[in-house]
């Protein structure tokens, strides 16, 4: 199971990931990266991983390829938090943080989702649309 959730920042794609996910579910979740990719200059990403078995074989070369196809826009996504409370999926995040350091990569375990949530909505100075945000009021 894969399902789309809320986050208050426009620029970033939530979802939570249990059971076994489908191919379908996770087309879904790429098309809302490439919906916010098209929308925004640079996402983050937060996934809330509950309970997750598996995929099934088309989801999983779904998701390599999909994988391969971004890797020359990795500066196009700035934060990625993970939410589990599973150590196996922590380590996993945390060698993928060390080899994409173009994104920054975190987990956060459940009892610190809000913290997570708040971390992933963050954008880098300079890099918001409204430059009221950045705190930036001209020259």
């Amino acid at each position: 199971m894969l399902e789309l959730i809320p986050h208050p920042a426009d620029h970033v794609v939530a979802m939570r990931v249990g059971g076994i996910v489908t191919a379908q579910e996770l087309q879904r979740a790429i098309d809302a990266i490439e919906a916010a990719k098209r929308d925004h200059p640079m996402i983050s990403m937060v996934a809330e991983l509950d309970d997750l078995r598996w995929m099934t074989l088309t989801a999983l070369l779904k998701d390599i390829g999909y994988g391969l196809t971004q890797l020359g826009n990795l500066d196009r996504y700035h934060r990625a938090a993970v939410i589990t409370d599973k150590a196996w999926i922590t380590h996993i995040a945390q060698l993928e943080d060390r080899l994409f350091k173009a994104m920054e990569i975190r987990t956060f375990p459940s009892r610190e989702h809000a913290a997570a949530m708040q971390w992933v909505g963050e954008l880098p100075r300079g890099a918001h649309e409204n430059p009221d945000e950045d705190g930036y009021h001209g020259a």
